[in-house]
């Protein structure tokens, strides 16, 4: 069917098609539903919504020539197509149309309307100047799939204690880890809700998902961790996002967050007042949250340690700056187990950089020793291979 020329339609992509689903489900509760103009109003100056705290208000105001000519024709009761890569996927029942201020949209959800950060240019490019409210019904089986998943994981473990961590693992690191570790010494099952973004920043999420999975099948009782997708659209940015993935978290059927000290949320926040009453907000969401200080490889006490508990300098402590991390790994270089487990560097340089040795197995067999069976071997293994004699130190 052809949806070119009608003014019943909106369109939408995927990031917007993941967010108005997010709320359908219940996943951002007690939001289910567009806000009209007074509500709207309301939240983004009382920064709350039915007793519980949130950061700006939930529209709907689609951006592109069309949709915005079609939203102010629209009238009290009409039903709205929704389309999206050329299918339809959902129905809205209109309610109102108004104008937004997109400036002030853009600081309710950034704090700032400086298009000269990337991330809010790119939400601005989204924003159009009106917006439509009422009832909606998408299509959006993934967000279901995950929640299916997570509750039939928590009745099958009868799990009491049930943590949550957002990351990006881009890519894991030593100090992810612990941190990881300590979560799940602390909960009967962990939830990573790894982060996928609709941009194509950093490593592919198939990529970073593999990792954490060599990471948690590995290394960790398996059974009691699980891996989450998390569409992780624009709404979630800025130091509004702890309060979101708090709400996520608890929707999901988690009753404890854990969230590190270089949060990119908190290191938005300067003033130490501001950081406390954002964890405020915290005991009406009704989640535990706990704060975890950060790692760093001190190269006296040779080991990761706590910049709370390790007495040496800082110029003796490795950070753990995924920047850095990723630098190398553009660059097909290993970086130092202390950084990043090896068989996890392994993976990433091999998926970035495949068929990059024209004599592979010629180069293992005559590098790496082996039990005197000839065996074939890939890239990762190579890697793997190497970086342990990287490691090798008796002729240092």
């Amino acid at each position: 069917m052809s949806f070119s020329k009608r003014n019943d339609t909106l369109y939408i992509d995927t990031e917007a098609l993941s967010t108005l689903a997010l709320v359908q489900e219940g996943l951002l509760h007690p939001v289910t539903k567009l806000m009209g103009e007074k509500e709207a109003k309301e939240v983004d100056e009382t920064k709350r919504y039915k007793g519980i705290p949130l950061p700006f208000s939930f529209i709907f105001s689609p951006k592109g020539k069309r949709n915005q000519e079609n939203i102010q024709n629209f009238k009290k009761g009409d039903r709205v197509t929704l389309i999206s890569n050329s299918k339809e996927v959902g129905h809205l029942i209109v309610d109102e149309v108004f104008k937004i201020d997109k400036d002030e949209r853009l600081k309710h959800i950034y704090g700032s309307n400086d298009l000269s950060i990337p991330a809010i240019k790119r939400a601005a490019k989204r924003l159009g100047e009106w917006a439509v409210s009422g009832e909606y019904k998408v299509e959006y089986p993934k967000i279901k799939e995950n929640i299916e998943l997570v509750k039939k994981t928590i009745e099958e473990k009868n799990a009491k204690n049930v943590s949550a961590m957002v990351l990006g693992a881009n890519p894991i690191t030593r100090a992810q880890e612990r941190v990881i570790r300590e979560a799940l010494s602390q909960s009967d099952l962990l939830i990573l809700f790894l982060i996928k973004p609709f941009t194509k920043e950093g490593l592919p999420f198939e990529i970073r998902k593999k990792s954490l999975e060599i990471y948690t099948q590995n290394y960790l009782p398996s059974q009691r961790v699980l891996i989450v997708p998390f569409e992780n659209s624009y709404i979630f940015a800025g130091y509004n996002e702890l309060i979101l993935d708090a709400l996520l978290a608890k929707n999901y059927g988690c009753n404890k967050i854990i969230i590190g000290r270089n949060h990119r949320g908190l290191g938005m926040l300067i003033d130490k007042e501001e950081v406390n009453t954002i964890f405020d907000t915290f005991k009406d969401i009704n989640i535990d949250v706990n704060l975890v200080d950060e790692y760093v490889y001190c190269d006296i006490c040779k080991t990761l340690v706590n910049t709370h508990t390790c007495p040496h300098g800082q110029h003796h402590h490795i950070h753990y700056h995924h920047k850095p991390i990723m630098e190398l790994i553009r660059n097909g270089i290993l970086p130092p187990t202390i950084l990043v487990r090896k068989e996890i560097s392994a993976h990433i340089i091999a998926s970035l950089f495949p068929n990059r040795f024209k004599r592979l197995q010629e180069t293992y067999d005559m590098l790496i020793p082996n039990s005197g069976l000839l065996e074939n071997k890939n890239e990762e293994d190579f890697y793997i291979k190497l970086m342990e004699l990287y490691q090798t130190s008796s002729l240092t």
